[in-house]
């Protein structure tokens, strides 16, 4: 019962919430946690309100189908998110969010005490993707560069096969890995030194 109540903060429906907790706490994997749960209310009555489960790894959402019996489930890692956003009307608030890929996902009606703890939610998610996103782009750049750039590896010379480089354009080549930032400063600064001392 403690698990329920901290998902309780906003007014959520209590039966809802449990009947989601039950199901989703089925699909989580190793490490990850269910940190927020928002629960659509309709002006309507509604049996089996539509939901959102935020984790510490994705965003799940949960829609019932035959009247509760079943659960519709679609969910969108983290660091897949491009974007979410919330905009709030007079029956409550709608929340959406937007993938990389261009794939889009909404709720409306929910409480907008609800949905801005969402929007709060994912935008610290977003902040902590953005900054994933770069690091992966960097190491993806610096892979595709061969993880740096090798000097005379101290790999034997065949005689007459291979034509040494020249120091000025291996220079240049290190120049622009360091301005399109494949390199850092540091690194740049190591190999221009090595290949001076060598000339």
């Amino acid at each position: 019962m403690n698990d329920l109540k901290k998902f309780l903060n906003e007014e959520q429906d209590p039966k809802a919430v449990e009947k989601l907790l039950v199901k989703v706490n089925g699909l989580l994997t190793s490490g990850e946690q269910v940190e927020y749960i928002a629960v659509q209310k309709k002006p309507a009555i509604n049996l089996s309100p539509d939901c959102i489960a935020l984790t510490n790894k994705r965003i799940i959402f949960c829609r019932p189908k035959n009247l509760g019996l079943s659960m519709d489930f679609q969910d969108y890692a983290w660091k897949d998110i491009l974007d979410c956003h919330m905009k709030e009307g007079i029956m409550g608030a709608t929340f959406s969010m937007k993938t990389v890929r261009g794939t889009m996902n909404m709720l409306d009606y929910l409480p907008k005490a609800q949905a801005r703890k969402l929007y709060q939610f994912a935008q610290q998610k977003e902040e902590e993707m953005i900054i994933y996103r770069r690091e992966h782009d960097l190491e993806t750049k610096r892979a595709i560069a061969g993880g740096g750039i090798t000097v005379n590896a101290g790999l034997p010379i065949q005689q007459n096969t291979e034509q040494k480089e020249d120091p000025l354009e291996t220079l240049q080549k290190l120049k622009k890995l360091l301005e399109s930032e494949i390199i850092s400063q540091i690194e740049f600064d190591t190999k221009k030194t090595e290949i001076l001392s060598k000339m």
